[in-house]
């Protein structure tokens, strides 16, 4: 049984938490070989892992990732980091005046400074098939009746081994229904019904990861071929009930 928190931790347990978890990253790569040569800067923010920089192949990235997220009191683990001397296409959706980082692209309903493109999310995406490596969606699906079509249309523009970062409030939290521009309630589980409960034919996701701080809910979600074998109970064990 995962158990979700019912009070957010304060901003100085926030810091606290971050203090801990930098800390215990330094330790790991000190005595894990694997580590020490990667040129991959990993900063906690409220819980959040942000890693930046290059590695020279997907393995790399993936082992970091892997690692980063098993550190408990990690609720979430986001990404941008180059492959082999390439910089990651990363894409803000509905962005505001406000991306992740100020080198991603942003989309956005709404014209505003720091979007790039204009774009309606409840359609398709102005992006091609397998062309971006990371997918931000930061408070944007509770805006959306029917959600489902922008999670495909974001399986669709991944490349493989891309992944979506979804932030959105926690149901049980006054900031879920505070916007009256709120129009869906969301939880972790969510999450599992998006990799595991969907019809068949529909697009697939695995879970990297995905926790819950008692205000917000995060979720990293990789798109699986039609082929893939689906996530097994002991790794869905990590993050849902």
């Amino acid at each position: 049984m995962v158990a979700l928190a019912q009070t957010p931790p304060s901003a100085d347990r926030l810091r606290a938490i971050d203090e801990f978890l930098a800390q215990a990253w330094a330790d790991q790569v000190r005595h894990d070989e694997r580590l020490r040569d990667l040129t991959v800067e990993v900063r906690f923010d409220r819980g959040v892992a942000h890693l930046s920089g290059d590695v020279a192949e997907p393995a790399q990235l993936r082992l970091v990732r892997d690692l980063v997220g098993r550190l408990a009191g990690v609720y979430g683990v986001w990404c941008r980091v180059g492959i082999g001397g390439r910089a990651p296409v990363v894409v803000d959706l509905g962005c505001g005046p406000t991306k992740q980082w100020s080198s991603n692209l942003g989309l956005d309903i709404y014209p505003a400074p720091g979007v790039d493109a204009v774009a309606d999310l409840s359609g398709s995406l102005p992006l091609a098939d397998n062309s971006v490596d990371v997918l931000f969606a930061v408070h944007i699906l509770e805006h959306l009746i029917d959600f489902l079509p922008l999670v495909d249309e974001c399986h669709r523009v991944l490349r493989p081994g891309g992944v979506l970062h979804v932030m959105s409030p926690w149901w049980g939290h006054v900031n879920a229904v505070a916007d009256p521009t709120h129009v869906r309630l969301m939880d972790v589980q969510t999450f599992k019904g998006i990799c595991q409960l969907r019809p068949p034919g529909t697009p697939r996701w695995y879970p990297l990861h995905a926790g819950c701080d008692g205000a917000s809910i995060f979720a990293d979600l990789t798109p699986l071929p039609p082929d893939a074998d689906p996530a097994p109970q002991s790794h869905l064990a990590r993050f849902f009930d």
